[in-house]
């Protein structure tokens, strides 16, 4: 491990002295690109610099020990136990430094929502869930953009995609992904009794133009009027989008907007993102396997997470973390589950490596 942060360091060092090269500046690609892999290793380096520092305050402390008068001892004693503490710590956040990361981390992120099992109840819970992350985007100033909107007619989600754009967007929000269960009382239960329903969240990496490419005789684009909220432009106007991708079957709709175009963009984009989740997983077996057992990546099929109203309480079962703030979570204060289960992913990668 050592050997690599070694090597880390010293081409940190270089690309330093690249990027002030005049040579360098005067190519605005290449400096770029000498930039974009600075910054992947800045963080490394620096945290590493700052291990090899830590190990020489710990050679100098043991140096006065030996040698030293009787207080200089005192104090070098006093001074090395803080610095061996910082030395372990520094060594186990550089592993996790070392940890491959996500490519998709960076990304923006597509979120679907489906209406499970329970009816109305599941599609109005399921509305609730989509504005929770939108007020946890809110909360990081990321932008909300509604991709495909599919309600009942009491508000309840049928089925809604939207787009979240913002540093980092999908490497907090890939832990969504999964079976959300709701434990309440519905409004239109008369005898007060708890109901149990579920809502389907699926969390796609937004796909860069250069990641899926699509062949437009692989498409079939179908128009139709929106069944929006009414008035001439629905009636008149055929600006809504259906397209099928016939090689995998995936279907995408979209009526947000008045323009066919931009009906046809956002379609276009959903596409893409699910194109290129399906063509992943289709060419990496053992990713799919692993999205099974991970925290980060969890099947779309198994039950994530229970939101217990009767109890106020919000408990995530992959890792067991309980949240006693139902109505706070609810309002987007996500951040602490996140956390539990970035760190709970953390461990296990690191449990992997150490294997």
């Amino acid at each position: 491990m050592f050997e690599k942060l070694k090597k880390i360091a010293e081409r940190n060092d270089e690309l330093t002295a690249l990027l002030s090269d005049a040579e360098v500046i005067k190519n605005i690609d290449l400096w770029r690109t000498y930039a974009k892999e600075q910054a992947s290793i800045a963080d490394v380096a620096e945290k590493y610099e700052e291990y090899v520092k830590t190990e020489r305050e710990i050679a100098d402390c043991k140096a006065m020990i030996a040698d030293g008068d009787a207080e200089l001892k005192a104090m070098a004693h006093e001074e090395m136990g803080g610095l061996v503490d910082k030395k372990e710590k520094l060594k186990e956040e550089l592993k996790v430094l070392l940890l491959p990361k996500d490519p998709n981390d960076e990304k923006n992120v597509v979120i679907e929502i489906r209406a499970g099992a329970g009816g109305e109840e599941a599609g109005l819970f399921g509305t609730e869930l989509m504005r929770m992350y939108h007020m946890y985007a809110d909360s990081h100033r990321w932008k909300v953009e509604d991709m495909e909107t599919n309600m009942t007619e009491l508000g309840g989600v049928k089925e809604v995609v939207f787009l979240i754009s913002g540093k980092g967007a999908y490497s907090r929000l890939k832990y969504e992904s999964g079976v959300h269960r709701v434990q309440r009382v519905p409004e239109t239960e008369s005898q007060g009794r708890v109901h149990t329903s579920t809502v389907t969240v699926a969390v796609l990496p937004e796909s860069e133009e250069v990641e899926v490419e699509i062949n437009e005789k692989d498409l079939k684009i179908d128009t139709y009027r929106s069944s929006g909220a009414g008035g001439q432009h629905v009636n008149k106007t055929e600006s809504a989008i259906r397209i099928t991708h016939l090689p995998t079957g995936l279907v995408v709709t979209c009526e947000d907007e008045r323009s066919q175009i931009k009906n046809r963009d956002k379609a276009m984009r959903v596409l893409k993102s699910r194109l290129y989740d399906y063509y992943q997983s289709q060419a990496d077996k053992e990713y799919a396997e692993n999205r099974k057992t991970q925290v980060g990546t969890g099947d779309r099929s198994e039950r994530i997470r229970t939101y217990n109203y009767p109890q106020g309480r919000v408990t995530d079962h992959r890792i067991g973390y309980t949240i006693y703030a139902l109505e706070n979570f609810l309002n987007g204060d996500m951040d602490e589950m996140i956390s539990a289960l970035a760190l709970a992913d953390q461990t296990a990668k690191l449990a992997k490596v150490g294997e």
